[in-house]
């Protein structure tokens, strides 16, 4: 839980090794303070108008923006803007979205993800697009998550996931190249050197020594009884997703992008989400996830343009939200009418942006990269 407080000690050496980068310190006082429950000595509510990151933080935020765009419309990218709100929503059984009642108190939402509606203009023109914009997911408050982020996505038709990985990197270096930078900055490699590319069963036999695609449920538990100091009371012995994700949590992702970013591609069919599956002796998801020092930083897909085969999805990812007791979203969209007229081949790549400018800038908290986090909006 992300509290109402100043900023954190540990936030004193971040502003020195700011100020080492060239960045002044923007340190002031932070006005009355009281005492919570915890005996722990936190801000009061009033005083928190004050943004929770520095302006040094917030102008090279505004300066890697501003490479990014650059580089984007030189790739020959259109920057686009599609609708906060909407009665359409991407069904997802982890993902909750903020529900708005709107007009004649018609059920709205939030978007999770300008997914939906960037695929539509797809399917109308087959233009290369990108688009900066919010994004909102309940639920998701702590050190790396904040229910109202900054996304950057992006759709190329008649491109791969695998070529999308080239652009990621280049958009990244781009980025860091206009950071304030001075040691102990290690998160990228020096401009030679590659990012790493590991695929989903490459980075298990890295990290456990097996890899995991081909073995039972059965297996996955065993795994985890022996490699894991404790497993959680509710995760159910036939889940093999959540026995995945666990190991793959904890075990695999904080190796990853230790030494350099590292790409992880090729995932479990189960987990394709609205990419699309490539059959074979194991059927993988053609999707890909980039990491720096253990944090996902954006996540991309071969596309998946069959109508059916989405239909199908939502449908599925609408039981096991039932499952699970989460509250029902719409499972028929603007977008299957989209893809039934024809999706073309398409990658799509979505990049946390502030996550980014967090590992760029050696910060830990997503807090301090943002003016106004949840609990100071």
């Amino acid at each position: 839980m992300l509290h109402r407080c100043r900023r954190s000690p540990a936030s004193e050496p971040v502003a020195a090794e700011l100020r080492c980068r060239g960045f002044r310190s923007a340190r002031r006082g932070d006005g009355p303070a009281r005492t919570g429950d915890s005996g722990r000595t936190v801000s009061s509510p009033i005083d928190d108008w004050r943004p929770s990151a520095s302006w040094e933080v917030l102008e090279a935020r505004a300066g890697m923006l501003t490479r990014l765009r650059r580089d984007f419309d030189r790739a020959g990218f259109l920057e686009v803007e599609t609708p906060l709100l909407s009665g359409d929503v991407c069904v997802d059984e982890h993902i909750e979205p903020f529900v708005v009642s709107g007009l004649d108190d018609e059920q709205l939402f939030l978007q999770t993800s300008p997914e939906f509606a960037m695929k539509r203009l797809v399917a109308d023109s087959a233009r290369l697009i990108y688009q900066v914009t919010r994004a909102f997911r309940r639920d998701e408050v702590g050190g790396q998550h904040n229910p109202e982020f900054t996304m950057v996505e992006w759709y190329a038709p008649g491109s791969t996931y695998l070529l999308q990985m080239d652009l990621v990197e280049h958009l990244v270096r781009g980025v860091a190249e206009v950071a304030p930078r001075c040691p102990p900055w290690t998160a990228l490699p020096s401009s030679g050197e590659p990012f790493g590319r590991l695929s989903y069963d490459e980075a298990f036999a890295r990290g456990l020594g097996v890899e995991v695609l081909g073995r039972s449920t059965d297996e996955l538990v065993e795994l985890a009884g022996r490699e894991l100091d404790s497993v959680p009371d509710s995760l159910d012995a036939s889940d093999r997703d959540g026995w995945l994700n666990l190991l793959l949590a904890e075990r695999v992702e904080p190796t990853l992008g230790k030494d350099r970013p590292e790409f992880l591609y090729d995932f479990p069919s189960s987990q394709a989400a609205l990419s699309r599956i490539r059959r074979g002796e194991v059927d993988v998801a053609e999707r890909m996830e980039l990491y720096i020092d253990g944090l996902e930083i954006c996540n991309g897909y071969q596309e998946l343009t069959d109508a059916d085969e989405l239909a199908g999805r939502m449908v599925e990812q609408s039981q096991r939200r039932a499952s699970a007791g989460r509250r029902s979203l719409p499972v028929t969209s603007r977008l299957e009418s989209a893809q039934r007229s024809g999706l073309p081949d398409c990658a799509g790549v979505a990049l946390g942006f502030d996550r980014l400018v967090m590992r760029t800038l050696g910060l830990e908290r997503i807090e301090q990269v943002m003016a106004f986090p949840f609990r100071r909006a």
